[in-house]
């Protein structure tokens, strides 16, 4: 791929609309050119200060899961009414009706939860710090040094811990979008590897046991604590970053002393 082929492809890129060969192609481009990586970096900072300026109101979690099963529980039920289309004089339009409403039922239930959209974007802004040479905006291993950084960045105050004698290394922290808000992004060096944990405010006070999941090859570890969402991205083991997860954990039930 060549920057003019990139350049039309672009903003899809960006949008995570292609597919996975052209997006590996336009990655590896991308390692090798300055002048593409920059435009990249453009591209991310107009659709951030878009969206940030742009009033959004978002959906409460359990309106959205309401709407979605509501969505699969009418796509059932009209899937069920429309083999009844059988007993009708025209069987033709009985069949063509059947196999409309049974692609339409297809569709809907194969239709990505909002956790699984929320798992895509975390990843994507994974591999878009490691790409866009953009890690940190902040770059300390002092944890009381990054999470002061992010006063008057955020409305809420993410917590920091440094894990660096558990062999998680705290690198330094930035901004980054995810679910349609601007959220605080943990950068951690374990081995060779970077991690990522992405917080936000969870909405509600409650807690949950971490879910793993995975996408185009990265895991990704997802808990609420305190208030708090987390998602914790790399290239890691899953064995390794479950162990990072745990540890988090166990840091925001007994932080060390200030």
């Amino acid at each position: 791929m060549d920057c003019n082929e990139l350049n039309v492809t672009l903003n899809a890129y960006v949008d995570g609309e292609l597919d996975a060969l052209t997006t590996a192609r336009i990655e590896s481009h991308l390692q090798s050119c300055a002048s593409c990586q920059r435009r990249l970096r453009e591209q991310m900072d107009v659709r951030a200060a878009i969206k940030t300026a742009t009033p959004y109101f978002k959906a409460p979690a359990n309106l959205r899961n309401r709407i979605h099963a509501e969505l699969h529980k009418e796509a059932k039920t009209r899937w069920l009414d429309y083999l009844n289309t059988w007993r009708w004089p025209s069987m033709g339009a009985a069949l063509s009706s059947v196999v409309l409403f049974g692609a339409s039922l297809v569709l809907v239930l194969s239709m990505p939860s909002a956790d699984e959209l929320v798992a895509r974007e975390v990843v994507s802004g994974h591999v878009r710090s490691l790409m866009a040479e953009h890690l940190t905006d902040i770059r300390s291993t002092d944890q009381h040094t990054v999470k002061p950084w992010f006063i008057g960045q955020l409305d809420f105050s993410p917590p920091v811990h440094d894990l660096a004698t558990q062999g998680f290394a705290l690198a330094g922290g930035r901004l980054d979008y995810v679910n349609n808000r601007q959220v605080a992004a943990l950068v951690y060096h374990y081995r060779k590897h970077v991690i990522n944990l992405f917080i936000w405010p969870a909405g509600k006070e409650t807690t949950s046991n971490p879910n793993e999941r995975e996408w185009q090859g990265y895991a990704a570890y997802e808990w609420t604590q305190a208030g708090m969402q987390f998602w914790a991205v790399s290239d890691i083991n899953t064995t390794d970053l479950r162990q990072f997860a745990r540890l988090l954990r166990f840091s925001a039930i007994a932080p060390p002393p200030q």
